[in-house]
């Protein structure tokens, strides 16, 4: 068995063989497809070359490419489909792994929201608790005049003017 040397370095990477892609174009690629793949369009044109397919393989006997039970059609039918829906399950994994990135974003604002919701009602209560001690002008005035009428009936006059 080979010693691995020194592991203070690391080693350098061999190439590997095999096809290299971007994940993330390739996903992008795949929902672009799907969402194409899910329009009126891509039936329509779909219609429209499958029609002209047949009538060509019907109408002109002598160039046939693809004579009555169509088995070329058919395979492309086939190697459509199985192209078509691995690459709507990644569209529809991508949108599942957004969706739920965004639902646990939607979470956090939401514990946030009433976290906030819940301090500002502590302190509306803990104003509240503090105005209700607080003497207002009319009460002020009413026991200013309550004071004035007691010195009054004492004999003590309060002159306002000296």
């Amino acid at each position: 068995m080979k010693k691995r040397g020194d592991l203070a370095r690391p080693r350098h990477r061999r190439p590997t063989l095999g096809v290299h892609y971007d994940p993330d174009a390739f996903g992008q690629f795949s929902e672009a497809l799907a969402r194409y793949l899910g329009t009126a369009r891509f039936l329509i044109v779909q219609t429209v070359l499958v029609i002209i397919w047949i009538t060509l393989n019907v109408a002109f006997i002598a160039f046939q490419w693809d004579p009555y039970p169509f088995i070329l059609l058919n395979l492309m039918f086939s190697v459509q489909a199985a192209y078509s829906a691995p690459l709507i399950l990644l569209a529809q994994n991508r949108q599942e792994e957004r969706d739920r990135r965004q639902a646990e974003t939607d979470r956090a604002v939401a514990a946030s929201t009433q976290a906030n919701a819940e301090f500002l009602a502590r302190e509306l209560a803990s104003v509240r608790l503090a105005l209700s001690n607080v003497v207002t002008t009319d009460e002020l005035r009413e026991q200013l005049e309550e004071v004035v009428k007691l010195l009054a009936n004492k004999g003590n006059v309060v002159d306002s003017n000296s």
